[in-house]
């Protein structure tokens, strides 16, 4: 079976033991159930190289917590097909003593877009849509302001080249959510106008992946939420994580922090329409499934969400992007001190997030804070040269790649 499949049934398994309140997944607002956050856990392997590496992230990932007066903070590593780190430091809402844990969920903002690009894929796979597929194959009705934007593809979308702007105002203060808000939200394009000619620049677009919510609706014959929820999230058993906020037990769920000096937010950043860009709630916890699945290229636990080959057009830089990345298709591609990493942030109002691998080096790195000043990317990548360091100490347990 080997030892990343032998791994990934542990983290399963020890993750299936979930309060019953918290494993419904009809969208009740307001959910009361208080589910037992001692009870889910996952399984790190207690030999002395893994304690020290543990003391070590703990010791400094506490202290930037206290030095940065970040309210909340929880992140989780895992290594060669095992998870090797969980922590949370702080609570979830300044104001109370409720103390966060690696199960508390967070708003995972653009973190989201990854999970959209693997149902794309999916699709793919079952022949429902092509990525050079125009968009209006599957959307007919859609249209900007602009004659060219009947030219714009999936792939385009996926890479950002598509030339639609972003999103100006993500009316949080103002959700929608039934079913209907994303073919609504893609009609409302029509007055946009394109930024460049579809295929000729890179430019980040929220609005862009928005449209990919009806895309996955029209191709599949369910909601996107729906689809990447029995696709993608209980395949490999993320119960706590779902793109409907409404879902999320009410004892999970934290708060957002705004400011320098950081203060309770007003609003949750949650609105269906925006849902393949920016509405995935999840929590460390789920997030080493994710990850391993990723690094194991598809496969987790037996279930495979992807083949293998998909991963070779996800990860492929297709054009340059922001500084010194290149972007897949949704993933972000860069050299670290030598390390090839594919990864993508995430930041809305009050939260920010951030998930990184080093697939050749089998490290994945998932981050969640409930305050919009965190600086994830520096946590993460002082966290990565923390396990890059101590790969001469322990002994080489060669990962599938």
């Amino acid at each position: 079976m080997g030892l990343p499949r032998i791994a990934a049934m542990i983290v399963l398994c020890c993750t299936s033991l979930v309060s019953c309140g918290s494993c419904g997944r009809e969208p009740v607002a307001g959910d009361q159930t208080k589910a037992d956050v001692s009870l889910r856990q996952v399984e790190v392997p207690s030999d002395p190289h893994t304690r020290e590496l543990k003391a070590r992230l703990d010791s400094y990932l506490a202290g930037e917590v206290e030095k940065l007066g970040i309210p909340g903070l929880t992140v989780s590593v895992v290594r060669d097909g095992s998870v090797v780190y969980t922590g949370a430091f702080g609570v979830r809402k300044l104001g109370d003593r409720s103390k966060l844990t690696p199960r508390h969920v967070f708003h995972f903002a653009s973190v989201s877009k990854t999970f959209a690009a693997t149902a794309i894929m999916q699709l793919v796979e079952d022949g429902k849509v092509n990525l050079d597929d125009r968009i209006t194959k599957t959307l007919p009705y859609f249209r900007l302001a602009d004659a060219r934007s009947t030219e714009i593809t999936i792939r385009q979308i996926l890479n950002h080249t598509s030339g639609m702007p972003d999103v100006v105002d993500y009316q949080w203060d103002h959700p929608q959510f039934d079913e209907g808000a994303a073919e609504r939200y893609v009609r409302s394009m029509a007055s946009e106008r394109l930024l460049s000619e579809p295929g000729s620049a890179w430019r980040y677009s929220n609005m862009a992946f928005d449209a990919l919510a009806d895309v996955i609706a029209k191709a599949s014959g369910r909601s996107f939420e729906a689809y990447v929820r029995s696709k993608i999230l209980e395949p490999l058993g993320m119960v706590d994580s779902s793109f409907i906020y409404p879902e999320i037990a009410t004892a999970l769920r934290t708060t957002g922090h705004v400011g320098k000096v950081a203060r309770v937010s007003n609003v949750y950043p949650y609105n269906r329409r925006h849902a393949p860009s920016s509405t995935l709630n999840s929590n460390v916890i789920d997030m080493t499934s994710w990850m391993l699945a990723n690094l194991n290229r598809g496969e987790l636990n037996g279930r495979q969400i992807l083949r293998a080959t998909s991963y070779d057009l996800l990860w492929a830089p297709t054009t340059k992007a922001a500084g010194n990345a290149y972007v897949g298709l949704s993933w972000f591609i860069r050299d670290h001190a030598g390390h090839r990493t594919v990864y993508h942030a995430g930041g809305d109002t009050g939260f920010r997030a951030y998930v990184l691998l080093a697939p050749d080096d089998g490290i994945g790195i998932a981050l969640a804070s409930n305050w919009e000043e965190t600086p994830r990317e520096t946590l993460v990548e002082k966290t990565l040269d923390m396990l890059l360091a101590s790969d001469g100490r322990r002994p080489r347990i060669e990962a599938a790649r």
